[in-house]
């Protein structure tokens, strides 16, 4: 049995300035020409389907034409949610969907959702697990939920899996095991103190484990526990990673194979560093509409960066600097410190003036912008 295993669409994401709204419907396209080509007999989708727990009109739309895609296919879609969705949202009208092979796990009630498919070698059951917190499973259980591992642990205890049968798990957690972390970027929910930990011994029944929520496509334990990533990139944390969709192979019982599938985006994201000329150069000599982060090295003040930049790089997302005076500041540069809703524009344009400067303004400077702000009408003090 084929399966093609995908995750953390985030359908409807924003960054910055930027929707990724036409990106997302090129590279859904391209997975609806390689469920095509490969033809898998389900269509595993491991959560955050959308990227706000309120979508946005054209985010449902976009879902709702991908969903016809693969249905008209005839392929069958298990669909659950993950931090990002809003369960009874996402479960709106599951009942009817299950009817035409769209089966979606929203909430969970106490029960593990499981759907089987049968193929040469017998059943395939594929549980659908929702994003799970202790508060979701505590109604359910007799005895303290006090951890996500605990969580899973006790909702898959009452779905009383027959590890001799073939079980697929779809999933949307942390997951770790024993003291290994997994790869985590910037656009995700971080784990913090432990709390959100799923120990990868838990899934111990499954043959395959397909899991949602980390978007670079890794393994945790075994090669057979894995998150297929994110289908595009949506941080510049992302920028080294291949992004891909996962092909699962299902043979007897304990014979499972994958493959990665390349998926290649509308608009790379990319890091690029160098001194402005040297970078408009380049820009000028290969134009690209890739999404930029760009670091600039010059000493000198350089005035209207980001225009001069966005000449040759439009879709320049973000503009750092790294020379001595940034240094000087360390890795990490406040322009704006303490209660900023609490400060003039005076004092905050000030303390900018000073990192960006190494040096606080003189008498003649502040009183030389305390006269712009009066003249623009701002609040100096």
């Amino acid at each position: 049995m084929k399966l093609l295993h995908l995750a953390d669409l985030h359908i409807g994401r924003r960054i910055g300035e930027f929707s990724m709204l036409e990106d997302q419907r090129y590279i859904l396209q391209q997975i609806l020409q390689i469920a095509e080509a490969e033809r898998p007999q389900s269509v595993l989708m491991a959560g955050d389907i959308y990227d706000k727990s309120l979508p946005s009109g054209e985010a449902v739309e976009l879902l709702d034409d991908f969903l016809t895609g693969l249905t008209s296919l005839s392929l069958p879609v298990f669909l659950i949610s993950g931090n990002h969705d809003s369960p009874e949202r996402l479960n709106f009208g599951s009942r009817i969907m299950g009817k035409n092979g769209v089966f979606i796990a929203g909430t969970y009630r106490g029960e593990v959702r499981r759907e089987t498919l049968v193929d040469e070698f017998g059943s395939v059951h594929i549980y659908l697990l929702p994003y799970l917190k202790p508060a979701v499973v505590r109604p359910y259980c007799e005895g303290p939920v006090d951890s996500c591992d605990g969580a899973v642990r006790a909702a898959l205890a009452g779905a009383q899996v027959d590890g001799k049968e073939r079980n697929i798990l779809v999933a949307h957690q942390f997951v770790t095991s024993g003291m290994q972390q997994p790869e985590q970027s910037d656009s995700e929910t971080l784990s913090l103190g432990g709390l959100d930990n799923v120990d990868v011994s838990v899934f111990e029944p499954f043959d395959y484990v397909a899991l949602g929520h980390l978007h670079g496509p890794q393994r945790i334990g075994r090669d057979t526990v894995r998150y297929s990533g994110s289908p595009l990139k949506y941080s510049f944390s992302e920028s080294h990673q291949h992004k891909s969709v996962t092909v699962v192979e299902l043979g007897p019982k304990g014979e499972v194979q994958y493959r990665l599938i390349p998926l290649i985006p509308m608009r790379d994201m990319r890091e690029i560093r160098g001194p402005i000329e040297a970078l408009l150069k380049a820009g000028s000599a290969e134009p690209t509409q890739d999404y930029i982060h760009a670091t600039l090295t010059d000493e000198e003040e350089i005035y209207d960066a980001v225009g001069k930049l966005r000449q040759v790089y439009p879709n320049l997302m973000r503009l750092d600097f790294d020379n001595s005076r940034t240094r000087g500041q360390g890795e990490s540069v406040t322009v704006a410190s303490g209660d900023v809703a609490r400060k003039s524009p005076l004092e905050l344009f000030s303390e900018f003036y000073q990192v960006q400067n190494h040096t606080e303004l003189n008498l003649e400077q502040r009183n030389y912008m305390q006269m712009l702000l009066e003249q623009a009408g701002g609040d100096v003090q």
